[in-house]
């Protein structure tokens, strides 16, 4: 059964490729392939050839031909390119790839893809991994998170590879808000960093970081179980310590007082944006994801921040 990516950016390139070596014909789709077609390289991959059984293709009409949708696109961009699609989308499992909570409408990719397109198979795979891991055939663990069992198991079944261990999970709701809020305190954490405040720092927002995600997420519905997976805890440790993570770098960048590539997307500012409203319409004390809301807006300093939070009322743990 073939299987189609739609985005060729680092991540949705990665994901075909791994498709692809383990046996899967796999169309990728762009909405300019010349560069892909000509060369079989990605500019956002150096080094990496796609495999033979990767179709490249600028024909959106393509995605009638397969049953299983991956859409490996920037969260804010999902709902747009959906609501544009619905129609050649309809009756299909629609996998998110993005981490992200759309700035619209407070809802995640999983939510994102039902509103849009009634009726499809809506899923997310998520949790911590780099592209450039993926397209080298390095080991990773992801979940792919879809209430519906028999879909999941399905999806699952077809997605995995050898290199690429898939968990199942129902609770799209934990998945998707662990995916999206890692990124606002990986933010914080290159800030840290960036600003020299060390590890001992980092050590603490990363904690205190991971109680509001759980905080969120349970007002939410989503398990507690699930923030402690690859999907919430396993993704917060990835892109909270590693500069391959353009929100860490973002972040760093942010601490250091030094530009930062305008044309790169960084989810976690629009998601620490989201979460900020959030957490007012549910009445819910996020102090971490305040405090980097407004340091990504560029309202507050790095050590205005850090004072904030540390002049907060002594409490228990």
């Amino acid at each position: 059964m073939s299987v189609m990516v739609l985005g060729a950016g680092a991540f949705g390139t990665a994901l075909a490729v791994s498709l692809a070596r383990g046996g899967v014909p796999v169309t990728l789709w762009a909405r300019d392939v010349t560069a892909l077609r000509d060369t079989r390289q990605s500019p956002h991959l150096p080094g990496v050839t796609l495999p033979q059984n990767v179709a490249v293709s600028a024909e959106i009409e393509t995605v009638l031909a397969v049953d299983t949708v991956l859409v490996a696109l920037p969260a804010q961009a999902l709902r747009p390119f959906l609501e544009a699609h619905a129609a050649l989308l309809a009756g299909r499992a629609i996998i998110a790839c993005c981490k992200g909570i759309d700035l619209g409408t407070l809802i995640g990719p999983v939510a994102t893809i039902r509103a849009a397109v009634p009726g499809a198979t809506a899923a997310i795979l998520t949790g911590p991994s780099f592209a450039a891991d993926i397209a080298a055939g390095l080991p990773t663990a992801l979940t792919l998170a879809c209430a519906d069992d028999a879909a999941c198991r399905a999806l699952q079944q077809q997605l995995a590879t050898p290199a690429l261990r898939l968990y199942r999970s129902a609770d799209t709701v934990g998945a998707e808000l662990g995916g999206a809020l890692k990124n606002v305190i990986a933010l914080a954490c290159g800030a840290c960093i960036g600003a020299g405040l060390g590890e001992s720092a980092r050590a603490a927002l990363m904690t205190r970081g991971f109680a509001e995600m759980q905080r969120l997420a349970a007002s939410l519905g989503a398990q507690p179980e699930t923030l402690l997976g690859l999907s919430g805890f396993g993704d917060l440790v990835l892109t909270c310590t590693s500069p391959q993570s353009r929100n860490f770098r973002f972040g760093h960048a942010l601490g250091r007082g030094e530009p930062f590539d305008p044309t790169t997307t960084v989810e976690g500012v629009a998601t620490a944006k989201a979460v900020s409203s959030l957490a007012q319409e549910h009445r819910i004390d996020l102090p971490v994801c305040a405090m980097t809301a407004r340091l990504a807006a560029e309202e507050i300093s790095v050590s205005d921040a850090m004072r904030t939070l540390l002049s907060r009322p002594l409490k228990e743990e």
